[in-house]
């Protein structure tokens, strides 16, 4: 049940919860975000920690007119499918990251696949089967984090839904190489932001702000731009621009994004969103110099180092600003590939990017819903959703990342 269905119920049906208010329930399904659906007499309440066919005790720690929010805080009949969290700061109280620690592995990525198809079912209208795929470990894979410290100077990360941080000695997620638990036994100065990432050279930059303004992070330690390399080709990347935080993420999604493009010499590519050029490196090989690829990306940073990336590549233009008013600037694009921020392109990049007459649009996505209803745009325009992938990015969290092809009706030749 959406919270839309839950807001046309009769309220007169639905039972009046305080926040505290304790009980037992049977968890549902999964829903998006992270959460788990479970109802009481006639309420709608969204649980954290919980897996469905569990009977549990939750607590209540939010309350709307629509639906409701609540922790699990005990398990009464348990799912197979529960796990002794790995991390010792996965729980109700503790950090607020790893929200799907306490289920098996196999269930974290049947969950979110059913999370796609239930966003692409209720948005699109379509009927979307797709498997979540392994990639690599399930712990140690990060390479960048953003945390926080206390008043008093202990390294942490906020609390689900607050901003309390938690202090926090040792994170199963992060890159061992990131050397975490040295860095949660210093003394810091108090409420800092401490951004910290890991080049492919094995290079640590930490760089530091104040947490109570937006004041850019200065580096304290390490290069300021880190050395990365992917498939053979050298990027730079500062501290401020985008990378991908898991390790294998720049090489699984390019592989993805190739397979679906399939570029030809002397093809037209957009490269929307593109960042510093992650994807744009991959293209040039297939283009070759009788194509070109245009970068358009909103961040200054990002831009800066996309320059120095191709500085030696003719056939590469990089143009900074924000892509819906960039697109019109346009009138040809064999090809288009992008890689929006989680609330997705939007119907007017979309209407930009049909209007171009792609031969095809690869969507990289972080977000289901956003995907699903940028789908459904693409769709009113003549782009079909062709094929679909999902990689499981960021084991012991619900967050999910796809890419999808969209074909123009006249090239379009499978369906899904």
């Amino acid at each position: 049940m959406t919270s839309k269905e839950a807001n046309q119920r009769n309220p007169a049906d639905r039972v009046a919860l305080a926040v505290g208010d304790r009980f037992v329930v049977t968890v549902e399904k999964v829903a998006h975000g992270g959460h788990f659906i479970v109802r009481h007499q006639g309420a709608v309440i969204f649980v954290r920690h919980g897996i469905p066919g569990e009977e549990v005790e939750i607590e209540i720690t939010g309350t709307g007119s629509s639906f409701n929010r609540a922790d699990v805080i005990s398990v009464i009949s348990a799912s197979p499918d529960r796990v002794s969290a790995p991390c010792q700061f996965a729980h109700r109280a503790g950090c607020g990251g790893c929200d799907f620690q306490h289920i098996s592995l196999p269930r974290q990525r049947q969950l979110k696949s059913e999370v796609i198809t239930e966003q692409f079912s209720r948005i699109a209208k379509q009927d979307i089967n797709v498997e979540v795929e392994e990639v690599g470990a399930a712990l140690g894979y990060r390479t960048r984090f953003n945390a926080v410290t206390t008043r008093n100077g202990d390294l942490g990360f906020k609390q689900a839904r607050s901003n309390k941080v938690i202090p926090v000695s040792d994170c199963r997620i992060l890159s061992p190489e990131m050397k975490y638990q040295e860095l949660s036994a210093k003394r810091w100065k108090g409420d800092l932001r401490v951004e910290v990432s890991l080049s492919t050279t094995g290079e640590r930059t930490i760089a530091t702000g104040y947490s109570r303004d937006d004041t850019p992070v200065r580096t304290s330690e390490g290069p300021d731009v880190g050395k990365y390399e992917v498939n053979g080709f050298a990027l730079e990347v500062s501290q401020r621009s985008f990378w991908q935080s898991h390790k294998l993420a720049p090489t699984v999604l390019t592989k993805a994004i190739l397979e679906y493009a399939k570029l030809q010499p002397g093809d037209k590519v957009l490269d929307l969103y593109g960042g510093v050029g992650l994807f744009t490196s991959q293209f040039l090989e297939s283009v070759g110099d009788g194509g070109s690829v245009d970068l358009v990306e909103g961040s200054k940073s990002a831009t800066a180092d996309a320059i120095r990336n191709f500085a030696n590549f003719s056939n590469v233009s990089v143009h900074t600003g924000d892509v819906a008013k960039l697109l019109p600037r346009f009138s040809k694009a064999d090809v288009i590939v992008l890689d929006p921020p989680r609330e997705g392109a939007g119907k007017d990049v979309v209407t930009a990017m049909v209007a171009l007459k792609p031969r095809s649009i690869v969507y990289i996505a972080c977000d289901p819903a956003a995907l699903a209803r940028d789908t459904t745009y693409l769709g009113e325009a003549g782009y079909k959703l062709q094929k679909l992938r999902a990689f499981d990015l960021f084991p012991m969290t619900h967050h999910i990342e796809s890419v999808a092809l969209f074909t123009q009706l006249r090239y379009l030749d499978v369906k899904i």
